[in-house]
């Protein structure tokens, strides 16, 4: 049997279907043969499911020998839940995950996995990696992750790996998201979609792949158009993506040239009082504007090469550039009331006027405007060889490779004062502030070597241990302060290897059993070490001050569990885990009313919980139910600046000797923004072979707001309620290609709120200003009221899984 034979048996029914479709997660037909089968020359085909467990493409392993609960999303079940964003998908049907809706705009989620989020903002801790096609894309100012510069309709797949596990490298604390692209050999021929319905939304995309006449040559190219008014008071947002691969191969060797690109402009208008929305309807907005401006190109060129039959070489090497400007209408902190604050007094001394002093200004303005921009350059590469070759006459697959990052972020930001008017935006006057400037060059470099090993010590058992050094350093410049005590320069290195042990136990084929123990680490980022000085707090995300040395984050997890087959077609799992942060980085809030805070390493915290779930399917009718516990808790004592918590007191006193109010957070309490339990149940009932009816359940728990870390205030708004939610969608096959569907979301018309914080306003109920006072406020971020959408789709060129297909 020469080499070319055996790669198409081995590679090419083994692999290659993972390799070529979705990397991270595959159903693989693999040829097993007997002795007498051997000698017959025939061949043997049994299904495996198929993981790789590293972020490039590998030979994989089968899913019964790795030991963690991945899940694993196809690109199809999105479309066909008309879900808009990640986010929206997972919050509906993934184990472990909620969403934060903080700024109110449906491509700017906070996704949280297991009480560690990924997230847009900054000044929120990120503990999960995000990789598209290998590459990690958390920017690389504050490990933040911009979710509107994944285009949806590109998706192959996704994985969902949990735990802190080293070979996904960098910020993976409690777990990694690694999406697949779509390629002409996925997805031949091609597909046109539009949709319209509630708040204005107008959707339209399109896509198309093929293969040439000889096979070498595949190419898929796609499109995004979105743009809405909002359900919120003025909250347009325009999305605009595209998508392009080209790849070439043959027998033995694969390459793949992408490109992403982005221009979006999205408005999140964010937290509101509580008492604002009662009053003025959920609808309404605190200040505005509150606008994001992304554009995004990213070229990605990855490849495959097989030596032989065992050993495969894979590698990708990319560039990205990114821009992100945004602009936030704030109520002005600084701002000096002279009157009673019953809404007739005068407040400042008049000297808010185009043309006067910026000084003057800042005490007599009752508005801001702060502007940031972001430049980033990224580039890097990453390379590994995969042996499945037999050690000692037991199976094993060994994994080694390296891998280098570099970024380059140049960020400005400005603060101008201004008026506010009626509808609570602000006008600028073109008066700047001198303290909130700032115009700082952060470099990032990041070099990692990584190794896995999966040995089968017999059939039964499978031992796996993994381990990754990394080495990070930060160099900041100041370009403003070169040097001094306020000045931002400064480097900063970060060292670590990470280990990670692992042990299945297959006794069945319908039974699998796995314990495991992992650690990662995430080095603090230049934002983060350019905002680390309590004595100089600074506004997310435009001002910084001072950078005393903060601590890389380290994530040690325990994890157990189980998953098998009931019967052929109901399957279950299972899972109990127990991480721990050590010096984990937190901001600091030191300002309720502005957003005033630091970056700090505040000692450890801790989740731990459990995931389970059935999943199964009854004639016509597909389901699965999920259930989620997460216990999230700060396990250090420290002390947070705190004025409108009810149970703060003095904790000191500043450099002028005032007195200033916080609160204590003691061991144990429970971190804020994480529900305790929550219930996904998803149903989809096929009518006939071309009519499919969904529905996506989905309940949440009661929830500490964002200033009540000790969990000890008891105003309004400490605790924000549970609340479930019901969501409809359909899809009918008219026919040659031809398909409607309609979605309805929120279907009950559930008034709630996803997050929130203790705060203070400036406004009142009615949204009067203060004149320069503040209230202790109920911040919340309100949930989307019913709507519902409606389009058509056209496939065409290609053979494509029919809707009653879709899980």
């Amino acid at each position: 049997m020469n080499q070319t034979t055996r790669f198409r048996l081995n590679a090419g029914a083994v692999i290659v279907a993972s390799l070529l479709a979705v990397p991270h997660f595959a159903v693989a037909e693999t040829t097993t043969q007997s002795a007498e089968e051997q000698k017959a020359d025939t061949l043997k085909v049994k299904k495996l499911e198929v993981v790789s467990t590293t972020p490039l493409q590998s030979i994989g392993l089968p899913l019964e020998q790795v030991p963690a609960n991945i899940q694993v999303v196809k690109g199809e079940d999105m479309r066909n839940q008309g879900s808009l964003t990640i986010a929206d998908y997972m919050n509906q049907n993934l184990a472990g995950v909620n969403v934060n809706d903080t700024q109110n705009n449906p491509f700017q989620p906070d996704i949280n996995f297991r009480g560690y989020s990924a997230s847009p903002l900054l000044g929120t801790p990120q503990g999960m990696s995000v990789f598209v096609d290998g590459v990690r894309v958390n920017e690389p100012f504050g490990d933040v992750v911009s979710w509107d510069l994944i285009p949806m309709n590109a998706i192959q797949g996704m994985s969902l790996i949990p735990g802190s596990n080293p070979l996904f490298g960098l910020n993976t604390l409690g777990g990694a998201i690694s999406i697949q692209t779509k390629s002409g050999r996925t997805n031949p021929g091609g597909a046109v979609e539009a949709y319209t319905g509630s708040w204005g939304r107008k959707a339209a995309s399109a896509e198309y792949g093929g293969v040439s006449k000889d096979g070498s040559v595949d190419y898929f190219f796609s499109a995004n158009s979105f743009t809405e008014d909002g359900w919120r008071k003025y909250s347009p947002t325009d999305v605009r993506q595209v998508f392009g691969k080209v790849g070439w191969q043959n027998e033995t060797t694969q390459i793949n040239l992408s490109y992403t690109g982005a221009d979006n402009d999205m408005i999140g208008n964010g937290l509101t009082p509580n008492s604002m929305l009662r009053t003025l309807g959920r609808e309404t907005i605190l200040t505005r504007p509150d606008q994001t401006k992304n554009t995004m190109s990213m070229l990605n060129l990855n490849g495959a090469h097989w030596f032989n039959d065992d050993v495969m070489l894979s590698g990708n090497v990319y560039y990205r550039h990114a821009k992100t400007k945004t602009l936030n209408g704030d109520g002005n902190d600084d701002v000096v009331a002279t009157g009673d604050g019953n809404g007739d007094a005068e407040f400042g001394d008049g000297s808010c006027v185009a043309g006067g002093d910026a000084e003057d200004a800042e005490s007599s303005c009752a508005g801001a405007l702060n502007r940031s921009t972001s430049k980033k350059n990224s580039y890097g590469f990453t390379t590994q060889l995969t042996f499945n070759q037999d050690w000692l006459q037991k199976k094993n697959q060994f994994i080694v490779g390296m891998g280098y990052d570099y970024s380059k972020t140049r960020f400005t930001q400005s603060t101008e004062y201004g008026d506010l008017t009626d509808s609570r935006s602000v006008t600028g006057l073109g008066l700047f502030s001198d303290e909130a400037a700032v115009n700082l060059t952060g470099k990032t470099k990041t070099w990692s070597v990584f190794a896995t090993d999966t040995l089968s010590l017999n059939e039964f058992w499978h031992l796996t241990g993994s381990a990754r050094y990394n080495h990070t350093k930060v160099e900041n410049t100041d370009k403003l302060i070169p040097t001094g005590d306020e000045s931002l320069s400064g480097d900063h290195s970060f060292n670590r290897i990470n280990p990670a042990i692992g042990l299945n136990f297959t006794p069945t084929r319908d039974l699998t059993v796995y314990g495991s123990y992992t650690e990662g680490s995430r080095a603090p980022t230049a934002i983060e070490l350019g905002c680390a000085n309590p004595e100089q707090p600074c506004k997310l995300p435009n001002a910084m001050a001072g950078d005393p040395p903060l601590k890389q984050v380290v994530a040690k997890t325990y994890e157990a569990g189980m998953r098998g087959n009931l019967t052929k077609d109901v399957h279950w799992y299972s899972s109990i885990y127990r991480a721990q942060n050590t010096d984990d980085i937190q901001f600091i809030y030191a300002s309720a009313s502005n957003g005033m805070g630091y970056f700090d390493n505040v000692g450890k915290t801790r989740r731990m919980g459990l995931d389970a779930g059935l999943n199964g399917s009854i004639g016509a009718f597909d389901w699965r139910i999920g259930y989620s516990y997460i216990k999230a808790t700060y396990e250090s004592d420290f002390t947070l600046v705190n004025e409108v918590n009810s149970s703060s007191e003095v904790i000191g006193q500043d450099s002028d000797g005032n007195d200033v109010e916080g609160i204590r957070v003691k061991k144990g309490d429970r971190m804020v923004g994480i529900p305790s339990h929550q219930i996904k149940f998803r149903g989809q009932y096929a009518i006939t072979p071309k009519w499919v009816v969904g529905t996506n359940v989905f309940l949440f728990s009661d929830q500490y707001a964002r200033g009540n870390e000790n969990n000890k205030d008891t105003g309004d708004g400490a605790k924000l309620g549970g609340y479930t939610v019901v969501n409809l969608d359909t899809r009918y096959n008219v026919g040659k290609g031809w398909s409607v569907f309609a979605k309805v979301n929120n279907l009950f018309d559930k008034e709630y709120s996803s997050g929130g914080m203790i705060g203070e306003t400036f406004f009142g109920a009615n949204g009067a200003y203060l004149n320069g006072d503040d209230d202790r406020a109920s911040l919340r971020a309100p949930g989307s009221p019913r709507a519902g959408w409606i389009g058509v789709r056209w496939e065409f060129g290609g053979a494509k899984p029919s809707v009653a297909d879709a899980n």
